[in-house]
């Protein structure tokens, strides 16, 4: 016979989940995947991957989080700690893929935004298209350091690259967000008439 209230999902803090995960309840790991699982797809699709694929990444980084969830100590979020695993997947993914590819010559923006117009002029531009403007460096940079908040030495690390080189992708990649975000109709009127 089941005790009343049984079927309400765990409340509390990530901390007291993670603590009630640790110690072998599934349902409070389960509220953990419902809080942070859109935010961990949504990483994943800003680092480059497609739907499916963050789909497919994030359901592995949370079964990795399970078994590894006693060594989280609530020192960051819960959200910080589980966009790590997912980002190292990924990072995981791509070089097995063999396409990490770096190099010093940087894309102009416009030839970038002109590949990458998924619509028309008129179409709204969000976060996730001003990053498709971006070259793969400075995006899987700029979301390592901002999206999964990841220091330039930890992305460097991870995509084994010098810090020099990071720092550089993250400077040209905000630089050409702000750019774009300011500004979308002004880009998207050069992209129509480009």
């Amino acid at each position: 016979m089941r005790a009343m209230g049984m079927d309400r999902p765990p409340t509390g803090h990530d901390v007291e989940l993670a603590a009630s995960a640790a110690a072998g309840d599934r349902r409070a790991y389960g509220e953990l995947v419902r809080r942070h699982g859109s935010a961990v797809r949504g990483l994943l699709r800003r680092l480059g991957a497609d739907s499916a694929t963050a789909d497919d990444l994030a359901q592995d980084a949370f079964m990795t989080g399970f078994e590894q969830v006693a060594e989280f100590r609530g020192e960051g979020t819960f959200g910080a700690w589980i966009k790590k695993i997912a980002a190292r997947l990924y990072l995981k993914k791509v070089k097995r893929e063999a396409r990490l590819i770096f190099s010093d010559t940087v894309e102009p923006v416009q030839d970038a935004m002109a590949r990458d117009a998924s619509g028309d002029a008129a179409s709204r531009i969000d976060l996730d298209e001003a990053l498709k403007a971006l070259s793969r460096g400075e995006r899987l940079c700029v979301s390592l350091c901002y999206g999964a908040d990841w220091s330039h030495g930890e992305a460097a690390e991870a995509l084994n690259i010098p810090i020099g080189t990071v720092k550089s992708h993250v400077k040209r990649g905000l630089d050409k967000l702000r750019a774009k975000l300011a500004r979308p109709e002004e880009g998207a009127r050069r992209e129509a008439h480009g």
